[in-house]
């Protein structure tokens, strides 16, 4: 038995001495060498960081609700506070008496009127009544329209013939281009009317150039068209003497009446423009 033991002993040791002998001669294992790095092309020169984008407004709209893209419109300025408007200033032609002598016709064609002519018609306009001045309720009828005298008109016509007679065989002594212009009619005489304007001049004018819409001329210096009827109200229009409007409504017992001129519309005093008779009322 112990002779059993020991040659076991001894076959280990052998075993472990062939194990041995055969780590010695056999070479150690070894990882393979790394790969060499592969050939590289020379790196290029680093280029700068792009600068960080900033982020655009969107653009201005323009008044016309558009823009065009990469060139924003501008803003537009605030508006500056506008100045105040001067009053606007109506002028009169330059022709303030607003006639001019018509050429004097030959004597001799008068006298070749026709004979059948009545005699009163050249009488006619030889005596005009003169209107009382201060008695309207008093005043004459005329005798073919039944209307007062005197009473006002209007020039209807921009060129109207002022006739010293009634009738077309007399000769032009003016010839109106004034339109609007307020006149008086002073006597009657068949389709004649015998009229007197504001510088006193007298004639006769046919019935068909005459309106009665109710005008007025400014009178005296430069007069200030009022917003309402008071002197301290807004001015709307300056208006020049000689310059002519439309009567809208005047009361009786009011110092200011409402008028228009072109297109401004206002109040001035009674007493500054005249085609309207002292406590007369138009509507």
């Amino acid at each position: 038995m112990k002779r059993f033991f020991i040659v076991l002993a001894a076959a280990v040791v052998a075993h472990l001495a062939a194990s041995a002998a055969m780590a010695q001669t056999q070479p150690p294992q070894t990882s393979p060498p790394a790969a060499p790095p592969a050939a590289t092309a020379p790196a290029a020169p680093a280029k700068p960081a792009p600068p960080p984008k900033v982020k655009k407004p969107p653009p201005a709209k323009s008044e016309l609700g558009h823009s065009q893209p990469g060139n924003p419109v501008k803003p537009a300025a605030k508006p500056k506070t506008p100045a105040a408007k001067p009053t606007p200033v109506v002028s009169a032609p330059a022709n303030a008496h607003a006639a001019k002598p018509a050429p004097a016709k030959p004597a001799a064609k008068p006298a070749a009127a026709p004979a059948a002519t009545p005699a009163p018609e050249a009488a006619a306009p030889a005596a005009p009544a003169a209107p009382p001045a201060a008695s309207v309720v008093e005043t004459p009828k005329g005798g073919v329209t039944g209307l007062p005298l005197p009473r006002w008109a209007s020039l209807k016509a921009d060129e109207v013939n002022l006739r010293s007679g009634p009738g077309t065989r007399y000769p032009i002594d003016w010839v109106y281009h004034r339109v609007n212009l307020p006149v008086q009619i002073e006597r009657e005489f068949e389709v004649w009317r015998l009229i007197e304007d504001q510088d006193g001049v007298k004639g006769w004018v046919h019935q068909a150039t005459l309106t009665g819409r109710r005008s007025f001329v400014v009178k005296g210096d430069e007069q200030v068209l009022r917003h309402t009827a008071s002197a301290t109200a807004a001015p709307v229009a300056r208006l020049k003497p000689g310059v002519i409007g439309q009567i809208r409504s005047c009361d009786s017992k009011a110092e200011w009446c409402e008028v228009q001129v072109n297109d401004y519309r206002g109040f001035l005093k009674r007493s500054d423009l005249y085609g309207l008779y002292p406590g007369e009322t138009v509507n």
